[in-house]
This record gives structure tokens, sequence and C-alpha cells, in this order.
């Protein structure tokens, strides 16, 4: 079959134009026209370290690092630190392991001797020494618990049970006794008074005493603590809202003829008063008995957590 010139002109321009609208087609879908049956195109890889690597083998086996070697873990190791031995806590079972009581001797609302005066524990016989409720270590043994209840024993001199210490010299042996007109002479006690009685709230937690009679005491009534001195009058207020178990520091100074108080490191009295027999007291002086309408149970209880005494 023959076909004109004509015919062949128009079959290959159809033929044109059907590969044409094929080729739009697969650019519309892929975005290239292929101009080969087969053509290899490369992913971009975005990593440069990975896209300059060097090929390798489909077939490879996993790397595994070998542990170091003794040598190499010696020289890899952290210097080495030098650690001290941390020195040993000694245990504290008495007062006097807590406390320096060498020069001091405590008188207790007890007469277990039955001679109708309050027992007194002096050294040698204080070191070491405790006895429930009185005289012990708190429960966290790092304060000494002084307590009297208002129907213990009490001195010679008193109608109300104490605790308390009494100020010595010569480690015990001798009663010690000075005077503020020559020297100085000073007494840092840290304490908190944690209890007191109901129907008398008042406790004497330090004092200076001389050989009649009291000096000057600290003395807490209810809320008010305060310095006594003349048998009742106030010379000072040290803490007009006292709140039980509050712990405070009160330093004494004896010196020129004056005694001067300070607490928790704030001057609060400077009284002139000299004499001479003086010596510290501290712990816990209940101010009640049956009498003043407190039953025997009723107590004061003082806490000391330190106590300092100079003379120079």
């Amino acid at each position: 079959m023959k076909f004109s010139r004509i015919q062949i002109c128009s079959l290959l321009s159809f033929i044109v134009i059907i590969f044409l609208i094929s080729a739009v087609a697969v650019y519309n879908n892929y975005g290239t026209i292929p101009l080969s049956p087969v053509t290899v195109t490369s992913q971009k890889i975005n990593n440069p370290q990975i896209a300059t690597q060097p090929a390798t083998s489909q077939t490879t086996t996993n790397k595994q690092t070998a542990p170091p070697s003794a040598s190499q873990s010696s020289s890899a190791a952290a210097p080495s630190v030098e650690i001290k031995p941390q020195p040993v806590r000694p245990v504290i079972n008495a007062p006097s392991q807590l406390i320096d009581l060498s020069n001091w001797y405590v008188t207790l609302p007890t007469d277990n001797d039955g001679n109708g005066r309050a027992d007194e524990i002096h050294q040698p016989s204080l070191a070491g020494f405790s006895v429930a409720h009185y005289f012990m270590l708190n429960d966290a043994r790092n304060g000494i618990i002084f307590q009297a209840h208002a129907g213990g024993a009490t001195t010679s001199g008193s109608h109300y049970p104490r605790s308390e210490l009494r100020e010595m010299a010569d480690n015990g042996t001798v009663k010690a006794a000075w005077s503020n007109t020559s020297g100085s002479h000073s007494m840092t006690v840290t304490e908190a008074i944690t209890h007191l009685p109901s129907a008398k709230p008042e406790v004497v937690a330090a004092q200076i005493h001389d050989a009649n009679d009291d000096v000057i005491m600290i003395r807490l009534e209810g809320r008010r603590l305060f310095v006594e001195s003349d048998d009742g009058k106030n010379s000072g207020d040290l803490d007009t809202a006292y709140t039980l178990g509050t712990t405070f520091t009160v330093r004494i100074l004896a010196e020129n003829g004056h005694i001067y108080v300070s607490y928790n490191g704030v001057a609060k009295v400077d009284l002139a008063r000299s004499g001479s027999g003086f010596y510290f007291k501290a712990g816990c002086y209940t101010q009640s008995n049956t009498t003043k309408g407190d039953s025997g149970d009723a107590y004061g209880q003082v806490i000391m957590y330190g106590l300092s005494v100079t003379h120079s």
C-alpha cells in the first residue's frame, strides 16, 4: 500500500504530537524526562563527613572495641586521692564527758542518805556520774538535763529544791571564793529553760552567790527572764516574752566592783556591786515547793549546752 507524501507527513506529525503529550505527562509526575531506558541518579547526603567517606564493600563485619589493656587502664585512670581517716568521735555517756565539771559539784533534790539535806556529788565521784531525771544527758547527748521537783530535798539554807552546779577550785577539792574588787571573773553558760512548775512558775538558771546569800540571779518568772539582785529587785530584763525551750547564752562578768550581764552577746546589765567570797552557780534552782500550791512532782527543768569559767 503506498502512501502519499502528505499522508506520511501527517502520520509523522501525529507521532510527534503523541510523544510530546507523553513527555509532558512524565515531567509532571516525576520532574525529569527520561532520556534513556535506564537512568541512575544519586541521593544528596546532608552529612558532609559521611559523604566524604570512601565507599566500602557491602559485606562488612561489625567492629568491636577491645577492652583496654592493664597498662592502658592504669595510664587512663583518674589520679589517686589520699583519703585521710576521720577522727573517731568519743561516745558521750555522762554529763562530765560533755562539759568539763572538774571544778564543780552538783546538788540534787534527793536525800538518799537520809540526813535531811539535799545530796551533793563531788569530784571524783562526779566524773561519769548521772542520775535519771535530775542530772543526765538529753536524748541528743548534746546537753545536760537539770531537773528539780517541788517536793524534792533542799539545802539547809533554802526552802526550794535544786539540781545545780556549785563552782569549785583545784580540781574540785576546794570551794571557790573570789572578789570582784581584784581580777576579772566570768561565767558563760548556754542553756534553755524547758519546764516550769504550774502554780509558781519560777526557775533560777544561773547566779553569783557569796558566803551568805545570792548576789545576782538569772531568773525566769512566767515569761519574764531577768537579772535579780538584792533578794527580789529586778536589775534588768533579758527577755520579757521568753518561750520555754529557747536556747540562750548569758555571760556574767565581775570585775572592778561591778557585775555585768550580757544576753546573746548584747550588754544588758551593769550593776555596781562589790564583794568577796563570790562563786558561780548554774543549773536548775526551782523556786517552788508544795507550800506554794504545786504538787510534789511539779518540776522545773533546764538543759545546759555549754559552760565555761575564767579567772584572771
